[in-house]
């Protein structure tokens, strides 16, 4: 590990070495207390799925214990093969249509006044699960008074599909950038970086809350970030999250550096510049962490 003094420290690795220490800033707490294991409860009892367990988020045991979870749908088996994601890979076996109630029954339950919803790819259904997305945000609708953020797919461009959520009028609708245009093929092979700026931008523009996220140390330079930031403020997006890039497993992308915190907040200082409402950057900032605090922070109220 080699630290420039510049707020990035270089990780030398060569093929086959064994991952290094992380850094003390990316050191979590265990998961503990009754309101962690409530939740986990809950999620077993629904049979529901959660991207905190499907993708090892870090943040799992934290936010667990404030009682917040995000859900989510269309199953835990992913069409796509991201290089950075730990969801599985694979051909989905079934579409679930009773999913929506369940997500609405656990909501409803935990008493939530925020909610975040994401789903696994699937597109191999011809409306890549919109219906199913419509359905879950209108029954927790229906069952509580939880605002709804939802972080959604690129339905593969087709803009009909994309509508069907539009019109069900989620509090927030997220969609990540994930990375830097240079590195979306290792990182994000079936996505495509303009069609995520074009389908931020159709939602703008539709009146929605728009919020993206993206990931450092996967190999892109700084210079590189602060021209996602722009193209992200130019596609109308009011909210940003950005946050390290930690390796799930052996299999996938290796973390090319550690960014320290103080790099962290000149990302916020620069988007801050830039306009945007709100840029929740640091190193264990995830697109739904904090998501409640983030959205009172542009006005949703709850």
């Amino acid at each position: 590990m080699n630290n420039k003094g510049d707020g990035v420290v270089e990780v030398e690795r060569e093929e086959g070495q064994n991952p290094l220490p992380k850094p003390p800033w990316l050191k979590v707490k265990l998961p503990t207390g009754e309101p962690y294991w409530r939740v986990k409860n809950l999620i077993d009892e629904h049979k529901l799925h959660t991207v905190c367990e499907s993708a090892a988020c870090p943040n799992r045991g934290e936010c667990w214990s404030r009682a917040t979870a995000t859900f989510m749908i269309l199953g835990n088996v992913c069409t796509r093969s991201c290089g950075f994601c730990n969801v599985i890979t694979g051909k989905p076996t079934e579409l679930d249509l009773e999913e929506p109630e369940r997500v609405a029954e656990a909501v409803g339950r935990m008493n939530l006044n925020y909610t975040v919803i994401t789903s696994v790819n699937r597109d191999e259904l011809k409306d890549g699960g919109a219906a199913v997305w419509a359905a879950t945000i209108e029954a927790v609708r229906q069952k509580s008074q939880c605002k709804i953020e939802v972080l959604i797919p690129d339905f593969m461009g087709n803009w009909d599909n994309l509508e069907i959520v539009i019109r069900a009028r989620p509090d927030v609708l997220n969609h990540n950038i994930e990375t830097v245009p240079r590195l979306y093929l290792p990182v994000r092979p079936q996505g495509n970086y303009e069609r995520s700026l074009v389908l931020l931008r159709r939602c703008k523009d539709a009146g929605m809350t728009t919020k993206s996220g993206l990931m450092v140390g996967l190999g892109e330079e700084d210079e590189e970030v602060l021209s996602v930031l722009k193209d992200l403020k130019e596609s109308g997006v009011d909210i940003v999250t950005i946050g390290q890039y930690m390796q799930p497993t052996p299999k996938h992308l290796p973390v090319a550096r550690f960014v320290e915190p103080s790099r962290f907040a000149e990302y916020a200082a620069f988007g801050k510049e830039l306009g945007f409402a709100s840029v929740f950057s640091g190193p264990l900032v995830r697109s739904s962490y904090h998501a409640d605090e983030v959205a009172r922070e542009v006005g949703v109220t709850f």
